[in-house]
Order: structure tokens, then sequence, then C-alpha cells
């Protein structure tokens, strides 16, 4: 009978030598990977040092390890055209080496309302993967009489004055659906540069009501809802046709849109209006920041960037580091999920369409 000693370290041998198998393996692969030694363009429409800006940097940084190769990932700001020149860049110009991706907000409104300076459609890319966002509403708790204690005094309001950036952006949008379908007076004034700008004004008494990420509410705006001057109202949540939808965790202390609804009004929304809202909460929500690569791709650059994706979201570090950042952790759009998506958008319905036309209408 063989020695147990001599035996047991004949075991850990051949476990030593397996595992130094599979980490030469591994760096072969790295080292033969499409990646290995290129650079990775990833292009952002908006302004550095922005919420998406921010966002796409983070993430960038946990890409650049996780994507088979190790390339170095450089990120560009392309602006102008609302954000738009970057998807008609990657639809126009971009090659179809996988070596330049957009990183960037979804303008799925623009599509859908057919911008002219949107030439690109995005079911027409290569879909790599995505952030989730929820827009939460909150107000100044004087912007009723007497005051408000909770969300569903926002029906007491005589005419709420709504922050915005113009009268075509979709939280200005979601915004005034929100509250029309609710049945809530209001105007919009626009002109503001950014969140932080309406921010301001709400502290100042010039804005009374404003829509946002819930990353941002968490986090700007905490300190002005716990002293009891603002008030979170709801928040948007995406329905589907059975009627069901998925509450926020994170939100415990703020009404879905559609929970406030059926307790103000004894029934869930329905209509036009909350079609559209209901259609558009999905896009914007759903779906905030969105990465593609041109059509065509080849096809293992495709299958290296959409691992590489994946592997990047699921990091716990970045997990931590967003968290730490973000007020709360980002939620991950795998290509499933955001192809979805962005079908729907290419499948809008022109009563949808039509909605969103009217209310904007109604805006200006």
């Amino acid at each position: 009978m063989p020695c147990l000693s001599v035996t047991r370290s004949f075991f850990f041998a051949a476990l030593l030598a397996l595992a130094s198998a599979v980490a030469v393996n591994r760096a072969a692969a790295q080292a033969d990977s499409y990646y290995a030694g290129k650079t990775l363009r990833v292009l952002v429409g908006l302004q550095v040092g922005g919420t998406a800006d921010t966002a796409v940097r983070m993430f960038s940084e946990f890409l650049h390890r996780h994507l088979a190769g190790n390339p170095t990932v450089l990120v560009e700001n392309m602006t102008g055209a609302g954000g738009n020149i970057t998807y008609n860049y990657l639809a126009e110009k971009a090659p179809p080496d996988g070596l330049t991706i957009v990183y960037s907000p979804y303008q799925a409104l623009a599509q859908a309302l057919g911008d002219p300076s949107l030439r690109a459609r995005f079911e027409n890319f290569e879909y790599l993967g995505g952030l989730s966002d929820t827009r939460v509403a909150y107000m100044r708790s004087d912007a009723v009489p007497g005051g408000a204690k909770k969300p569903a005094d926002i029906m007491r309001a005589p005419n709420l004055v709504v922050g915005g950036y113009s009268h075509t952006d979709y939280e200005s949008t979601l915004s005034h659906l929100s509250l029309e379908v609710l049945g809530v007076k209001h105007k919009v004034v626009v002109g503001y540069r950014g969140g932080s700008d309406i921010f301001l004004a709400m502290q100042r008494g010039e804005v009374q009501f404003h829509m946002t990420s819930i990353g941002t509410y968490k986090t700007r705006s905490g300190t002005f809802i716990s002293s009891g001057e603002g008030l979170g109202i709801y928040y948007l949540a995406s329905v589907g046709p059975d009627g069901s939808f998925e509450r926020n965790k994170f939100m415990g202390e703020v009404p879905a849109f559609p929970d406030l609804y059926a307790q103000v009004h004894g029934k869930p929304p329905a209509g036009e209006a909350w079609d559209a809202l209901n259609w558009l909460t999905t896009q914007t929500s759903g779906l905030a920041y969105t990465a593609f690569a041109p059509k065509g791709t080849r096809a293992d650059a495709l299958a290296a960037l959409r691992a590489g994706f994946d592997a990047a979201a699921s990091d716990p570090e970045f997990i931590a580091k967003a968290t730490s950042t973000n007020g709360v952790p980002y939620t991950f759009v795998d290509v499933a999920h955001g192809r979805a998506i962005v079908r729907s958008l290419a499948e809008v319905s022109p009563g949808v369409v039509r909605s969103l036309r009217e209310s904007m209408s109604v805006q200006n």
C-alpha cells in the first residue's frame, strides 16, 4: 500500500499542474484575443462631468478589466444635436470592426417622434448592454395650501410649476404626461441647463416639481427631502399588459405611480395619455443608457464585447463603487431585455406617438 503522505503529495501536485495549465491557457486566450493590444473608443453624447459621462467612465474602467485581451478603453465625448450626433456617427462613419462603440443616453423619444437630428435607428445597431433607471417625482412641500404631508396631497396643488430643459426632452415629457394622467393642474417652465439648475430653482422656490433619477433623488436631493422642504410623490414603473409591475425595493417611502393613481382615483390608470406615459416609461426608465456597436460588427468582437459588458456589470467592485456614487446600485440590462425594449421602440403605435405629440403641443 502506498504511503498516504506520498499519495496526498501526488494529488496536490496534480491539482497544481492542472491549475497552472488552466492559467496558461487563459493567458494565451487573452493574448490571442481580437482586442489584445488594441484601443476601444467609447463615445458619449454629453459633456464631461455629467451623470451619463460619470456612469460611462466608471463602467469603462471595469470593461477594460473584463474584456478579453484587456484593450485600452478610451472614453470620448462627442456632443451635439442633443446627444444624437454620436449615434449618427456610429451609423454613418464608424467601421464595424468593434473598435468604436457608443455608450450614451438612449434617445427613444427622438426616434419615436422622427427628430431630424437623429438619422440613425436603434434597431439597426448591435446591442451590447445598458443600464436602467427609475425616475422619481418630488415637489416642494409648500406647493399645496397648508403644506403637503403625504404623496396624495399633490391633488390639492392649485397649479404646480414644473422645471424642465425644453418642451421636447423626455424628463419634461414624463413630468407633464404623468401629472396630466394623474389629473394635477400644472405648467412647465423650461430653459434650465440641467438637473442641478432645476434643483437650485426648487430650493429658491421658483420651481415646485421636478422628476429626476433615483440616484440623484437619493443623493443630491436627499437632504432637501429629509428636512421636510421637499416630499417624494411617486416613481414611474412600467406596467405590463396584465396590469402587473415591479415595485422598486429602494423606494419604499415613495409609492409607484400606478399605486398612487389607484389610491386617489380608486382604479388603475387607463387611456391614450396613460398608454403614452407607460410606453415612454418603459423606454426611458427600462433603458436609460445604452451601448451599441455598428451594424454588422464582426462576430468575434461582438461576442467579446457582450461577454465583457456582462462580466463588468456583475463585478462586485463595480457594484460597490456604483452604489457608493449613485446611492443605489445600477441595474444592468442584458442583450435579450435590451433588444426587446429597442424592438418596442421600432414598433411604437401611432396612438402613442399621437399622444406624445399632443402632450408636447400642450406644453408649448
